[in-house]
């Protein structure tokens, strides 16, 4: 839902109805993960995308007609064939799909969830979408507490407790329950919506390089902090796109991070200062925490000499494994811009488990199910 956020904003702020698509399932190889949303103005606006193009006529639809009954809607789209006129996605994958009707009325809550997403605090929204319940219910969850309810105490209890585990791991998804939120049942569906604050990318070495890791960072989704001693080199100026520049050593800064517990396991770092007295202290404390990708920019030589150092400094052969050196996948980049996709790309293809090969040279699905998955 972020992606239509600032249009709905100005619609439910003028009082507007407007018909919310929400994708809450998706198998095969499905274009969107759940939580990918298209909303419908009640003039006829069409923001947003759920399947890239392959059913948004049809959803459009559904909208509309939504947004006259009032009635939630859930609706599963398969695959297409051949027919010109069919509704369905070409690539095989089914989406299912929740599309309900918002205003101030049926959703005074919105405007909490979008000041907790604007301050980027974490919120998720539970909603029952199809079975025996009350369909189009809602509970907003907090890690610390949580309003409205999905019409019994046993369901709102259950639902309470997975979803704050969903809204922990920053996922979202389906859960199913008897009717009565048993645990063993399947009869009713819940999509829990996790709105995390943004993962973190710590780019280390405020060079030209790093500037251009920042773009990507950014395009990317990540709340990029650039962080070097040296301050005619870490500032605002230089980065302009990162949320935060830091002059501080390195492994000071992480240090002072990892004491405040904000690294993670959506975490990303990257080295790019290349020289042994910044990366190797910030090395060593980076590959013993839980973020996601460490990476660190250098030539063979250098990397040789990096990881000698690491050694005589006590850093583990397992934890030297997690370490991706020389930085990037083999795109035969160049520029700082080129490197900063290659570099983009290995950390993409670690959060999805891709092979960095070719498309045409794998088999199989092309989609992947996320390892940590973000809404």
């Amino acid at each position: 839902m972020r992606d239509v956020l600032d249009e709905i904003r100005r619609w439910y702020d003028a009082g507007e109805s407007f018909a919310l698509a929400t994708v809450v399932n998706i198998s095969k190889s499905a274009p969107r993960q759940p939580g990918a949303a298209m909303a419908i103005s009640a003039g006829g606006e069409a923001v947003g995308s759920v399947s890239g193009g392959c059913v948004e006529g049809a959803v459009y639809e559904l909208g509309q007609e939504i947004l006259g009954s009032g009635t939630p809607a859930f609706q599963t789209y398969g695959y297409s064939d051949d027919d010109a006129f069919a509704v369905g996605l070409t690539c095989g994958g089914i989406i299912d799909m929740f599309v309900e009707r918002v205003s101030p009325t049926e959703y005074p809550e919105f405007p909490e969830v979008v000041a907790a997403i604007d301050a980027d605090e974490p919120i998720a929204v539970a909603t029952v979408v199809y079975g025996p319940g009350q369909v189009g219910a809602r509970m907003i969850i907090w890690p610390d507490r949580h309003s409205g309810s999905l019409g019994s105490e046993r369901l709102d209890a259950a639902v309470l407790d997975d979803g704050r585990g969903q809204l922990s791991q920053g996922r979202s998804g389906l859960l199913r329950y008897g009717a009565d939120g048993e645990r063993l049942g399947i009869e009713l569906a819940v999509f829990v919506q996790s709105f995390s604050p943004a993962p973190r990318m710590l780019v280390f070495g405020a060079i030209d390089f790093a500037a251009a890791v920042t773009r990507a960072g950014k395009f990317l989704g990540y709340h990029v902090t650039v962080c070097d001693a040296r301050p005619v080199f870490a500032t605002a100026k230089r980065f302009k796109e990162a949320d935060e520049v830091v002059v501080e050593w390195p492994h000071r800064y992480l240090e002072a991070q990892l004491a405040a517990g904000k690294v993670d396991e959506r975490t990303v770092i990257c080295v790019l200062t290349h020289d042994p007295k910044f990366d190797v202290p910030v090395l060593k404390l980076a590959l013993r925490t839980d973020a996601a990708y460490i990476g660190a920019m250098g030539s063979r030589r250098t990397h040789e000499d990096r990881l000698a150092r690491l050694r005589a400094e006590g850093v583990t052969e397992d934890e030297i494994a997690r370490l991706y050196s020389p930085i990037g996948l083999d795109i035969g980049a160049r520029t700082p811009e080129e490197t900063a996709i290659s570099i983009a790309a290995e950390m993409i293809s670690k959060r999805w488990g891709g092979t960095g090969k070719e498309l045409r040279q794998v088999e199989g699905a092309i989609h992947r199910e996320s390892l940590a998955v973000d809404a």
